[in-house]
């Protein structure tokens, strides 16, 4: 296989095979490291992918598209990685307005409202728990706090954020 369909057709396979960015990550070093890049490049490139605004499968997807075939090799890569999910949704998008008016489309989505809520908050309390160590102190709480209010007042999130590691700067020198 030449380079550009090596990059298309591990983008599209990891995007078809993965759902979420961290599981693509270690799919993506399996097929990556040793063929198209250096461990260390790849290392560098989750970093950057992880820093950077925005989706973290495009961003590798350029990063390692790039490494691999300079800027052509960022198209190539990016169409593998962008098609899987496009296809997907105009998918999902027909079936949903073929049943749009079915009673029990409703019921389906009503159902999956609590289960997406629930989904969401074990995984802030995972990523809470960890990130302190499976100790929860004060000063944690103080900022938990201090971020759900700004997020009630409407506060924009990257600020929440921002606000966040400054004040985690200065309570836990």
């Amino acid at each position: 296989m030449n380079k550009w369909t090596q990059l298309f057709w591990m983008f599209l396979k990891v995007n078809l095979l993965s759902p979420s960015g961290p599981a693509s990550v270690g799919l993506l070093y399996k097929e990556a490291v040793g063929r198209l890049m250096t461990e260390e490049r790849f290392v560098e490139a989750v970093g950057f992918s992880n820093f950077l605004p925005g989706s973290e499968a495009l961003k590798l997807a350029m990063f390692v598209g790039y490494a691999a075939g300079g800027v052509a090799g960022v198209f190539v890569a990016l169409l593998g990685a962008v098609l899987p999910p496009t296809v997907m949704m105009f998918v999902v998008a027909l079936v949903l307005q073929q049943f749009q008016h079915e009673n029990w489309l409703a019921g389906f989505v009503k159902g999956m409202s609590p289960a997406v809520a629930a989904l969401i908050a074990i995984v802030a309390w995972e990523l809470f728990r960890v990130g302190q160590n499976k100790s929860i102190g004060r000063r944690t709480l103080l900022i938990a706090a201090l971020s759900a209010i700004a997020l009630w007042l409407d506060v924009p999130s990257p600020l929440v954020l921002l606000g966040a590691g400054v004040l985690g700067v200065i309570l836990f020198r």
